[in-house]
């Protein structure tokens, strides 16, 4: 993966949904209760955070990027407290406090690192708690650059469909982590986020890769989206984005501490990514490897734009650009060893031209890492580091075909990419070939 981390500094997120505290008491344990089969915790330390929507926007503002927020708390203690904190991130707080409505409130007891319990306080908001929304929601599209809509089924998105499509309408981008079992109300927007779970209590069970993406790619065109980008645990992400191949992602995590909050970690890179330009596949990307970060950490919490670029860095490692023959095999073993994604193309790749490059970046979003091979005897030294300087690409070698065919024998990549402009083709019959072409690239 070769992507660079933007600079969100110029970016305004608005970010709207189900707005929670999170209530931290921590304390040692060492003993049974005499009253009952439970530890006794021994209270010493109390912590709040923002958490659902709050939380979402602390990523945000942790990226760097400037961030409004809309939610619903109530006139109580714990609606002050979740202001105060989020005020004193940089967060543009524009909450919403109607009469009768209560702070959502989530307290989680944790010993030795470990949760034990959490005890939730919530009533959930009824449609009059609602009612300012839409007009606070058209005051504050005013320079924003991406809505982000955090639906925790607690009620503020319940009439969600006209904010998607005012947004919409001003030609922003609607980026949605939903919830429940009716995803009509998200018809518009522009990508839909969900996990595993929650696809699947949408379009049912899927025993098998093919099942899944023939429903994904149904339901994105049932719902008008440009993508579903779809979390699926340990097996990754899953772009199905509407006019290319579909695409997944390795997970980045090395070591899973706690997943509170991973979601709204997610969303908000996404978010932060497609508002800066990036591809939705590097969007998606950088999402990724936020994750990765976020569920080494207890509890909910947020990734910075440092600790993003030193992942990117150890994600990067390894010999890039133009290679030596002896090279090769040490960069795809790194590769495998990082769970990336590894794609061939082979040459020769003359003459460059706009097809060839459209050939080409559509080939790099097909996986993680893109080693293009040119099969010639000989050929011009110019082209192939022209090649190794394109952003789309991480490795360029020339390889005579039995050369190339013994290494990729040794270490299959995963697919190769096929334009139909090879003059040879090395035989690898345990490797899946996708074709890719200007038609596959609409840019």
């Amino acid at each position: 993966m070769n992507l660079n981390l933007p600079d969100f500094a110029a970016l305004r997120i608005l970010v709207v949904g189900d707005l929670m505290l999170d209530r931290y008491w921590h304390g040692g344990t060492s003993r049974i209760s005499p009253e009952a089969p439970v530890p006794v915790v021994l209270v010493r330390d109390d912590e709040t955070r923002a958490g659902g929507a709050g939380n979402v926007a602390l990523n945000v503002a942790s990226l760097g990027a400037r961030v409004s927020l809309i939610g619903i708390a109530g006139q109580d203690e714990a609606g002050e407290v979740l202001a105060r904190s989020l005020a004193a991130a940089g967060v543009d707080c524009r909450l919403l406090t109607p009469p009768g409505a209560r702070t959502i409130t989530k307290l989680r007891v944790i010993s030795r690192h470990q949760q034990l319990i959490r005890l939730d306080f919530e009533d959930g908001f009824a449609a009059a708690h609602t009612e300012a929304l839409p007009e606070a929601f058209a005051k504050a599209l005013e320079g924003v650059d991406a809505v982000i809509l955090s639906d925790y089924a607690k009620g503020t998105l319940q009439n969600v469909e006209p904010l998607i499509r005012l947004a919409r309408e001003r030609g922003l981008p609607v980026i949605v982590d939903p919830k429940g079992r009716d995803f009509s109300r998200y018809a518009g927007a522009t990508v839909v986020k969900p996990n595993l779970s929650e696809f699947e209590a949408i379009v049912g069970p899927c025993a098998d890769d093919a099942t899944f993406i023939a429903k994904g790619a149904a339901l994105r065109e049932e719902l008008d989206l440009q993508a579903l980008v779809v979390t699926r645990s340990e097996r990754g992400v899953t772009i199905l984005e509407r006019g290319q191949p579909p695409c997944n992602l390795p997970t980045r995590a090395r070591e899973v501490f706690d997943v509170t909050g991973a979601g709204d970690t997610v969303i908000a890179a996404l978010g932060c990514g497609v508002a800066a330009g990036l591809s939705l596949h590097d969007a998606t990307a950088l999402a990724n490897v936020a994750a990765g970060i976020v569920v080494g950490k207890l509890g909910t919490a947020t990734v910075s734009t440092e600790e993003l670029r030193e992942a990117l860095r150890a994600h990067a490692g390894g010999a890039q650009g133009l290679l030596a023959a002896a090279q090769v095999a040490t960069a795809l073993a790194q590769a495998r060893a990082a769970g990336e994604r590894v794609v061939v193309m082979f040459g020769p790749f003359e003459p460059f031209d706009v097809r060839r490059l459209g050939e080409i970046e559509a080939a790099s979003r097909l996986g993680d890492r893109l080693l293009l091979i040119d099969l010639a005897d000989d050929g011009d030294d110019d082209a192939l580091r022209l090649h190794a300087a394109l952003r789309a690409v991480d490795w360029v070698v020339r390889l005579p075909g039995a050369e190339a065919e013994a290494l990729l024998g040794r270490h299959a990549p995963d697919l190769v990419a096929r334009s139909g402009r090879e003059s040879a083709f090395p035989k690898l019959p345990a490797v899946r070939v996708c074709p890719v072409g200007i038609a596959q690239d609409p840019r």
